[in-house]
């Protein structure tokens, strides 16, 4: 997310946040930008942007919508998870239609983690890594 706040750059811009709530502090140390922030929910840690405008609603939005939307809001950068579907993919062709920057963060690595496909295996790594009671 650093390196998403560090894509914006130094000059105030109206940037469109659909990245998740979790991550919203991290765009506190650009308060120059102006954000507007979807999430279905208030996020809690909304307060810790100097500027911004909350939007509450829950997706899938259309392409009309996403284009009405960031015309509305002049928005001129979006910042985005890349969470591997397209279900939310509309807001990615307004932003090409509209010619706006879009920063793609992308979904942390996958936990290295031993996958089994047997029962037989799957039970005997259970009682291999029960705890003692």
């Amino acid at each position: 997310m650093d390196e998403a706040v560090a894509a914006l750059g130094a000059k105030p811009r109206t940037v469109f946040l659909t990245q998740g709530r979790l991550n919203l502090p991290a765009f506190a140390r650009a308060p120059q930008h102006r954000y507007i922030v979807r999430a279905i929910d208030r996020p809690a840690d909304i307060g810790a942007l100097p500027d911004y405008k909350l939007i509450l609603g829950r997706g899938p939005f259309s392409l009309a919508d996403e284009l009405a939307l960031m015309k509305r809001e002049r928005i001129e950068a979006l910042v985005t998870k890349n969470s591997g579907g397209s279900a939310t993919y509309a807001k990615i062709e307004a932003a090409r239609a509209l010619k706006i920057e879009v920063v793609i963060v992308r979904r942390p690595a996958a936990p290295k983690a031993e996958t089994l496909f047997d029962l037989d295996a799957v039970m005997a790594w259970i009682a291999a890594h029960r705890r003692t009671p």
